[in-house]
C-alpha cells in the first residue's frame, strides 16, 4: 500500500469548481508521481438557536421543515416548496446573524418568506407561531401583512 502523500509536498495539476460553487476539486501529484484528488469546501459555522427558556441548541433544518409542514398543511404545493421555504429562511437568518438566532427570529423569518408565497399558509403559520386565541388575532396578522407589502 502506498504511503499517503502530504498535500504540502504536492503540485496542483488541475482545479475545478463544482456547479453549485460550494466545492473545489483539485487533482494533485506528489513528488514520487502518486496522483490523488482533494476537495475544498466552505465550512460555515452552525447556527445556534437561543430558545425562549434561554437554552441553546444547534439549528435543526429538519425541525424547521416539520414545523412548517404541521402549520401550513396542504397549502403548499409540494414538499419541495417547503424545502425551498426552509432554504430561504436559513439564508435570511445567516444574512442577518453571525452564529446565534432566537426562536422568535426564526418564526419571523418563516412569516417573511410565507408572506410572499401563500396568504393562507402565512396565516396558518402565524396562528401557531403566535398562539392565536381570538378572531381579532387573525385580523391583526392580516393587517400586518398588508402593511409590509
Amino acid at each position: 500500500m502506498p504511503k499517503m502523500p502530504r498535500i504540502g509536498d504536492s503540485k496542483v495539476l488541475e482545479s475545478r469548481e463544482s456547479e453549485d460553487g460550494t466545492t473545489i476539486r483539485r487533482r494533485r501529484v506528489s513528488p514520487d508521481g502518486y496522483r490523488f484528488t482533494t476537495y475544498e469546501r466552505i465550512e460555515i459555522p452552525p447556527l445556534t438557536v437561543v430558545k425562549r427558556s434561554g437554552n441553546r441548541e444547534i439549528f435543526d433544518r429538519d425541525k424547521l421543515i416539520a414545523s412548517v409542514q404541521r402549520s401550513v398543511g396542504k397549502f403548499m404545493k409540494s414538499d419541495l416548496e417547503i424545502e425551498d421555504v426552509a432554504d430561504q429562511v436559513l439564508d435570511l437568518l445567516r444574512a442577518e446573524n453571525d452564529t446565534e438566532v432566537t426562536a422568535q427570529q426564526i418564526g419571523e423569518a418563516v412569516l417573511d418568506v410565507l408572506a410572499g408565497r401563500n396568504e393562507v399558509a402565512y396565516v396558518r403559520y402565524a396562528s401557531v407561531f403566535m398562539k392565536f386565541k381570538t378572531l381579532d388575532d387573525f385580523k391583526a396578522i392580516l393587517q400586518r401583512k398588508d402593511r409590509k407589502e
